[in-house]
């Protein structure tokens, strides 16, 4: 069976699949990911991983994967900070609230699965010490909502509830089991690498 074509560029999309053992081939997709006027979120992220599955040309019988990641609070989308002054309007946006973060997949192969997974993350009161001293740091770059929950921003999270792998940019377990279900390229375990 061909390795699974992960239409992603994110690094951390193919860490977490390596980690578990999915033999993959990666090859990011060339789409535009404009949000459309009026576009509710979730439906939003669902129009961006179905078009990336479909822009990547696969081998006959190659299962792809796709994926995009949102960050909302008051239905309105966080996208990737373009730089330091709206990331720090982003997250004294997200302090002291809860705000969701969700990510829909596509599995696409003999057969075509879609996922849509929702997170609630709880982000503890930020003061303006934190929020300078985490924009200067630099991993909001390249962050949907302009952090990083499995970097230092992990400090500012009171509680999660949902899937945190879907915080980071793939929801995992829903992942692996429709990648099972499907009969996709899967985890091996004992081949995944470790931490």
């Amino acid at each position: 069976m061909r390795p699974l074509l992960l239409a992603s560029a994110s690094p951390r999309r193919r860490e977490m699949l390596e980690r578990v053992g999915v033999p993959l081939e990666v090859r990011a997709a060339d789409i535009d990911e404009s949000w459309h006027e009026g576009e509710d979120p979730a439906a939003y992220v669902a129009r961006i991983a179905r078009d990336k599955a479909r822009a990547v040309v696969r081998q006959p019988g190659q299962w792809v994967l796709a994926a995009d990641t949102t960050v909302t609070i008051d239905r309105k989308i966080l996208a990737k900070a373009a730089d330091g002054a709206e990331a720090a309007a982003m997250l004294r946006l997200l302090s002291g609230r809860v705000h969701q973060v969700t990510t829909a997949v596509t599995i696409l192969g003999e057969t075509t699965r879609d996922l849509l997974v929702t997170t609630d993350v709880d982000v503890i009161a930020l003061d303006e010490t934190a929020i300078t001293g985490y924009v200067a740091s630099g991993e909001w770059r390249g962050k949907a909502g302009a952090y990083a929950i499995q970097g230092i921003a992990a400090a500012f999270i009171r509680e999660v509830r949902g899937s945190v792998t879907n915080v980071m940019g793939l929801p995992l377990v829903e992942v692996l089991e429709a990648l099972r279900t499907l009969g996709a390229p899967g985890p091996d375990l004992a081949a995944g690498k470790p931490a």
